[in-house]
């Protein structure tokens, strides 16, 4: 009951609640109880630091067993780094965005969340954040060790790797939070999340990949740089469908 509590007043506070109804509310009301949600689940991550410490070891026990498996100095490997990059990516971060919503299965705590003044897309859109920063913080731990393992320059275009990553990661985030509040109640969770998110991120992971091998080796992207701007209409499309529909899953 304590988590309970603590959970829903946290929304409580950052919404106003129970202040009187005459004052109107802040200008900023939505944006703050987004920003509350999004503190309440990286507060709870630093503390018990259960899922970001899977998720690295996961990323960085692949990344060594892929080195083992291949010869990290040869073209062929260079080439398809990208490849070997974004797969690591995508498996550390089911693990992740897996927990976004079954970490508040016990004691109740994601009726709580409901039950609060937030809306089903202010709940989606702080824990998208959460997950956001988590992943990103992952990325740029595992970045430094695949270049170590595959003797990859990886700083070359640093600035250009890091939109594609900043980009691609938005795209894996909002569609795994959405599949996240679909899965929350099956038992499979853990397996239904991963068959239903990875279909969904092709476009995004395709163009990811391409520009990343070719900014890891340096070329300029050229006739790539289509691939940018598919990732930022994916993006802003599956945000706003995914902010609408989101609302069905919990509530509906």
């Amino acid at each position: 009951m304590t988590q309970v509590s603590s959970t829903a007043s946290t929304v409580n506070s950052a919404s106003g609640a129970g202040e009187p109804q005459t004052r109107s509310l802040p200008r900023f009301t939505w944006l703050r109880l987004v920003l509350a949600i999004a503190a309440k689940d990286l507060r709870s991550e630093m503390r018990s630091k259960e899922t970001i410490n899977a998720s690295l070891s996961f990323a960085v026990v692949i990344l060594v067993l892929f080195s083992f498996a291949f010869d990290p100095s040869s073209e062929q490997v260079r080439e398809i780094s990208g490849g070997l990059l974004w797969l690591v990516y995508l498996f550390a971060g089911a693990l992740l965005l897996n927990r976004s919503f079954s970490r508040e299965l016990p004691n109740d705590c994601l009726d709580a969340l409901i039950a609060s003044p937030a809306s089903g897309a202010q709940l989606w859109a702080g824990k998208v954040l959460a997950n956001y920063v988590l992943l990103l913080a992952i990325e740029a731990i595992s970045l430094p060790v695949f270049g170590i393992f595959y003797d990859v320059n990886w700083t070359r275009q640093l600035p250009l790797l890091a939109l594609v990553m900043i980009l691609a990661t938005w795209s894996m985030t909002i569609i795994g939070t959405m599949f996240s509040a679909m899965t929350v109640n099956l038992r499979l969770r853990e397996l239904m999340l991963p068959t239903l998110l990875y279909p969904m991120l092709i476009p995004p992971i395709m163009g990811a990949i391409q520009l990343t091998s070719t900014i890891i080796a340096g070329e300029p992207i050229g006739d790539n740089g289509i691939w940018i701007r598919l990732l930022i209409a994916y993006d802003i499309i599956f945000t706003l469908l995914a902010g609408a529909l989101v609302e069905i899953l919990l509530v509906g």
